[in-house]
C-alpha cells in the first residue's frame, strides 16, 4: 500500500533552517508530480511547495517564494523541503503526497515549531 513517511521537523528560532524528507513507498515514485503541504492549528490544509515527476519545475506560493526549495531524488523515492528564513507563521504540520493528493495515504506528517 502507498506509504508517506515524513521527517526533519523540529524546533527551530525565526532565521532558522530546516530540511524535510518524505519517503515514499507503494507506487511508482518517479512518475509522480509530489507536493509539500502544511496545515497549522485551525486552518485547512495548504500546499507550500511543488515538483513535477522528472523534478524539472517546481513552484511556490507567494508565501514562501525565495525561501522554500523543493527537490526529489527518484533514485530513493524520496521528496525534499529544504527551508530557510523560518518564521513564526511557518509554524505547522508538514506533509508530503502527490499533486492531485490520494486523500487516503496521508502520513503522520512533521511538527515545524518556529519560535523564540
Amino acid at each position: 500500500q502507498v506509504q508517506l513517511v515524513e521527517s526533519g521537523g523540529g524546533l527551530v528560532q525565526p532565521g532558522g533552517s530546516l530540511r524535510l524528507s518524505c519517503a515514499a513507498s507503494g507506487f511508482t515514485f518517479s512518475t509522480y508530480a509530489m507536493s509539500w503541504y502544511r496545515q497549522a492549528p485551525g486552518k485547512e490544509r495548504e500546499l507550500v511547495a511543488h515538483i513535477t515527476w522528472s523534478g524539472g519545475d517546481t513552484s511556490y506560493p507567494d508565501s514562501v517564494k525565495g525561501r522554500f526549495t523543493i527537490s526529489r531524488d527518484n533514485a530513493k523515492n524520496t521528496v525534499y523541503l529544504q527551508m530557510n528564513n523560518l518564521k513564526p507563521e511557518d509554524t505547522a504540520v508538514y506533509y508530503c503526497n502527490t499533486n492531485p493528493p490520494r486523500e487516503s495515504s496521508w502520513g503522520q506528517g512533521t511538527q515545524v515549531t518556529v519560535s523564540s
